[in-house]
């Protein structure tokens, strides 16, 4: 290597320096990436909204409505995640977002073509392909943008995306579609990602991996200078200050990085998988934030059509109240999360975990009173209280999770629990939901004098849905049956449906119970990160 190809020498206790981005600049960072995950929601969700007119028109169960919002989604969204956050952990992020959002709104859009179940179901797994490129290396820029004591609160302002997104999503495709058609609605939201793909490739700086992450103690305060963990150069190579035989000039990204080999990348899986599953605290994290968001997305899933099978209101007075009830709440629950989590970890860092327990647990009664409430005044007022609760738990378990994990491994971190967390809730919550209502509403159908949901749970696997769709297609008695016909069909479908979702959110009492598990034992486990990327506190 020439004399010239290397930066003049450094001493190594001293910090490389660092190109300096002003809060303004971090928060437009942070303000488009918002944007980009509020698409991002609104494209995965929009189907909840949009699922009655569906039904209606294609004459599909609730399961396979559930499977369009599962695991048809989900699949390729969380196979791909990982190879994609490889990919962000070596190349630029900000153009693997850019294209990723190109691509989900373009199949977004040919939701709106799509003539049958078949190709919808298609389009489906094009939007998981696209989706699958944000959150793992979203979570790496952040992290690098913010320092540890403040990346729980940064990325509670990230996570805002999923409650405006679902938020928009509902006012936004229940009033088009109540105009000019569900295949309208799904191509008018599919097409400002574009717009927003640019914005970022041409606003967004890549900045170098580490950035963020605190100066490491004095040489005199570190271990013996023979020991792997003590040398310093070591510390600065894995914040991403060195990289191998070069300088320390950190003004571009400077962690090269190494010759791709398999086993490297099977390696570093393996790495990242045990720091998810095999420390106590994090496990029960991961299992906690994946349970409570089964029972989220399998219960959310059928808001929309329930209050229009229950209350008689059309798709776009659903879309207002429930986009509204819900978005404001769990806007407010997500934002505060992270602030909050922050605070109270400087009494300890166990309220990572405490918080979201005693928020998902208080949620519950909340949501029962929702779907038992005779009116849609009622209803939406109780709708309020849930996600103020329960959304507490987002900002908490992703920083937990990009605090613990090294420099160089967080996107792949934010990847595999996303992959978990996804396949498990995302893809099954809904299809179970639906699985759940279609054998509700079928016992109901057979059996009008039951009415209670310990009922409709003992008699479950006694019930025929295929009898009850072949009666009621699409929930619906056919055309010119009798009145008796039409409000049997009805009546079975609303208590299917209620019972249903309440089974589905009581997974998230499950999911508070592995927060509470997942407080011992965390502080003593975030220390020990810390110490092993050489930081101070």
């Amino acid at each position: 290597m020439t004399a010239t190809s290397v930066a003049p020498p450094r001493p190594l206790s001293a910090a490389p320096p660092k190109p300096v981005y002003s809060e303004n600049y971090k928060r437009l960072v942070l303000f488009l990436l918002v944007t980009a995950y509020t698409l991002n929601f609104i494209d995965r969700t929009i189907i909840a909204t949009l699922g009655q007119p569906i039904k209606d028109t294609l004459k599909v169960t609730d399961t396979q409505l559930g499977l369009l919002g599962g695991i048809y989604f989900a699949l390729l969204y969380t196979l791909l995640g990982i190879p994609i956050a490889r990919l962000a952990e070596r190349f630029s992020r900000v153009n693997i977002i850019a294209v990723s959002i190109v691509i989900w709104s373009g199949f977004t859009a040919l939701c709106g073509v799509a003539g049958s179940f078949a190709t919808l179901a298609a389009c489906r797994f094009g939007v998981g392909i696209g989706e699958a490129g944000l959150s793992p290396p979203a979570h790496s820029l952040i992290s690098d943008y913010y320092e540890p004591k403040k990346r729980a609160s940064a990325l509670s302002v990230y996570s805002f995306g999923i409650p405006l997104g679902a938020m928009i999503g509902a006012v936004a495709g229940g009033l088009i579609a109540n105009t000019f058609g569900w295949r309208v609605a799904f191509m008018v939201v599919g097409l400002p990602g574009v717009a927003v793909a640019i914005a970022l490739k041409l606003l967004v700086k890549e900045p170098p991996r580490g950035h963020s992450e605190p100066i490491s103690p004095p040489l005199g305060e570190m271990s013996p200078p023979g020991s792997a963990k003590g040398r310093p150069e070591d510390k600065l190579r894995d914040r991403g200050g060195l990289a191998a035989g070069q300088g320390q000039d950190q003004t571009a990204e400077v962690r090269a990085a190494p010759a791709y080999s398999l086993a490297r990348e099977v390696k570093e899986l393996g790495a990242v998988i045990g720091l998810l599953f095999g420390r106590w605290p994090v496990l029960n994290m991961v299992l906690g934030i994946t349970l409570v968001s089964f029972g989220n997305y399998g219960g959310g899933q059928f808001v929309p059509p329930y209050f229009v099978r229950a209350f008689h209101l059309n798709i776009g007075q659903v879309g207002l109240i429930v986009g509204l009830a819900q978005g404001l709440s769990q806007g407010l629950g997500t934002l505060i999360g992270g602030p909050l989590t922050d605070r109270l970890s400087k009494l300890s860092p166990r309220w990572y975990a405490l918080a979201p327990a005693i928020g998902v647990a208080l949620a519950y009664p909340a949501y029962v009173a929702v779907y038992n409430a005779g009116s849609w005044q009622a209803a939406a007022g109780f709708l309020l209280l849930p996600g103020l609760l329960s959304y507490i738990y987002l900002a908490p378990t992703f920083g937990v999770v990009q605090n613990m994990a090294p420099t160089h491994q967080r996107a792949t971190a934010s990847a595999i629990l996303l992959f978990f967390l996804n396949l498990i809730a995302l893809g099954g919550g809904p299809p179970f939901t639906g699985w759940v209502i279609d054998h509700f509403s079928a016992f109901h159908y057979a059996h009008a004098s039951a009415g209670t949901i310990w009922d409709a749970i003992s008699g479950f696997f006694g019930s025929r849905p295929a009898d009850f769709q072949a009666a009621c297609p699409g929930g619906k008695a056919a055309a010119g049956a009798a009145a008796a016909a039409k409000a049997a069909c009805s009546g079975a479908l609303v208590l299917g449906t209620r019972h249903g979702i309440i089974v589905a959110y009581a997974f998230s009492l499950w999911g508070a119970f592995h927060y509470l598990l997942g407080s011992f034992g965390l502080a003593k486990a975030m220390a020990k990160a810390r110490a092993d990327r050489g930081e101070g506190d």
